[in-house]
């Protein structure tokens, strides 16, 4: 229902005015009168009326002077004026304050009937307007997160990059503005304890080794984006301000990478490597800096002295692959496509790769060989995590050995366009992909709000499912209800914060969703068969 306030100085003009409105049949309701320009002002400000009818001549403050203050005061309400006054000076001044009707008095009961119509529409509509806005603006807050992965995504791999989404305001957001940047590639190797897991368990171990990741970063004073990639691949932009000293920066960077390797062996018992690529001083340099590292990575021809699971990119290595290819881009691209079997999207990369001017088609048979070997390791571990074994369909045997085989670049397309063919071919997309998206998102979801009150029917509302049937498909996809697992995450990063010994057990309790401490232990112990004082201890 919307409100009216009225200000004239006539009592019965007043009056008149209360019996002539139709408060009923047009769903407005009367808030207060008054007599004059101040005392009209204050009505307003205190009872915020949705429309405004209003006198011109009246003792203390007339009423366009009022109308100016209201302007001033950014009252966005509808205005109508009921005056016997109609010089055109009024009127013109009037028009300047965005009146929105001018009626003469007396004015007939139909056309204050018509008048009030057409502004309670006019508020309806607006209304409609704002809240669709406002729906709208939440819906940009709510997905701003994954709009900055992907854009972030793009820019490391030196793919093209959402038009929803502003450079300028991104560089403002990240930091990014006058820094000089160095990537990190870090490769999660499958063997020992990471041999024969779970899908549901791979996710929770990439989940720990990130927190790791990020949490030495931190503790460096580096500032940094850590992002996954395709399966066992990840990267860690590392940047400082242009002022802060290069070799410093090179130092604290191969420094960091040498403690993430020893801790996350330590705390997690899982080995990686780490490729390093070269200083940039520009963001748009950024993907330069992540093929070096991934490059650094596969040749594993530069260990530092110091840690030697840790690789330095060198531009004198045994590929000399030209700047303007990008395998790490192609692995992505083709790693999106493949997890979804959308082979024209896979076919699209393959051909993106190998355009005019990348230079892909004057590479030479060894280096097709390593991409070829990288592409189908990636491929391999991304339909692992959808349960699929690559090994079943394509083996590894039998890919090294048609590699070796391969001539030149055209064969080499077209043979990878026909293994995309037949994985994509026999692993149709079917109702059970579309689950597997939404329940994905939902892990993704947990693993980057898991501190915060998460409700399955908000997680059900944002991927439109019921509550019951996600609840379903979520324990189909991971073996596990949404609350049990959602708890296993909280209790991997627990564990890591409690291996830090920097927190009181109360303070880890809250960083990972609990306000009850005792509940929380009980379900530390639970998890890991101690308390955290004595998981602490040992």
């Amino acid at each position: 229902m919307w409100t009216i306030a009225i200000v004239d100085d006539d009592r019965q003009a007043l009056g008149g005015m209360s019996r002539l409105i139709p408060w009923e049949q047009l769903g407005v309701r009367l808030v207060g009168e008054a007599m004059d320009g101040e005392e009209g002002l204050r009505l307003i400000e205190s009872s915020k009326p949705d429309i405004v009818i209003t006198d011109i001549y009246m003792p203390v403050m007339n009423g366009l002077d009022m109308i100016e203050q209201l302007r001033k005061q950014q009252y966005t309400g509808k205005i109508i004026i009921l005056s016997g006054y109609s010089d055109f000076e009024y009127a013109r001044k009037a028009l300047r304050l965005q009146v929105d009707d001018y009626l003469p008095k007396p004015a007939s009961p139909t056309t204050i009937r018509e008048v009030l119509q057409r502004v309670t529409r006019e508020l309806t509509e607006r209304r409609a307007l704002e809240n669709r806005e406002r729906d709208l603006q939440n819906r940009l807050m709510q997905y701003e997160p994954y709009l900055e992965r992907e854009w972030v995504k793009s820019v490391l791999t030196g793919g093209s990059s959402s038009p929803l989404t502003d450079p300028s305001r991104m560089l403002d957001r990240l930091g990014w503005k006058n820094a000089q940047f160095m990537m990190l590639a870090l490769e999660i190797k499958r063997q020992g304890r990471m041999e024969g897991i779970s899908v549901r368990d791979w996710h929770l171990f990439r989940f720990a080794v990130g927190n790791t990741v990020e949490e030495l970063a931190g503790q460096d004073g580096l500032r940094s984006y850590f992002l996954e990639l395709h399966s066992h691949h990840m990267a860690l932009l590392l940047f400082k301000p242009l002022s802060w000293p290069t070799e410093a920066f090179r130092l604290e960077v191969l420094a960091l990478a040498g403690r993430i390797i020893l801790s996350v062996h330590r705390f997690l018992r899982v080995k990686l490597h780490i490729g390093v690529g070269l200083r940039k001083d520009n963001w748009l340099a950024i993907s330069d800096s992540t093929e070096e590292a991934f490059q650094a990575l596969a040749e594993r021809r530069e260990p530092d002295a110091a840690h030697p699971c840790v690789y330095i990119y060198n531009e004198g290595g045994i590929r000399r692959t030209p700047r303007n290819i990008r395998p790490v881009r192609f692995f992505q691209e083709m790693a999106d496509a493949v997890r979804t079997f959308d082979e024209p999207r896979a076919l699209l990369a393959l051909e993106d790769f190998f355009r005019k001017d990348s230079g892909a088609a004057q590479l030479q048979p060894d280096e097709l060989t390593a991409i070829g070997t990288q592409l189908f390791a990636i491929l391999s571990f991304t339909l692992y995590e959808s349960g699929i074994r690559l090994d079943d369909e394509l083996s590894l045997t039998d890919l090294t050995k048609e590699l070796g085989q391969l001539e030149d670049a055209q064969q080499w397309k077209a043979w990878v366009a026909d293994k995309v063919n037949r994985i994509c071919s026999r692993y149709t997309p079917n109702e059970n992909l579309k689950h597997k998206e939404a329940v994905e998102y939902i892990i993704q979801y947990i693993h980057e709000h898991y501190a915060e009150n998460i409700h399955l029917q908000d997680l059900a509302n944002q991927v439109y499912i019921s509550k019951n049937y996600l609840s379903t498909i979520f324990r189909q996809f991971t073996g596990e209800t949404f609350g049990d697992y959602l708890t296993r995450v909280r209790m991997e990063k627990a564990k890591s914060m409690v291996l830090e010994k920097k927190l009181l057990i109360a303070e880890i309790a809250e960083r990972v969703g609990y306000r009850n401490v005792p509940y929380f232990t009980t379900l530390f112990k639970k998890h890991t068969g101690r308390s955290p004082s004595e998981f602490h201890k040992a």
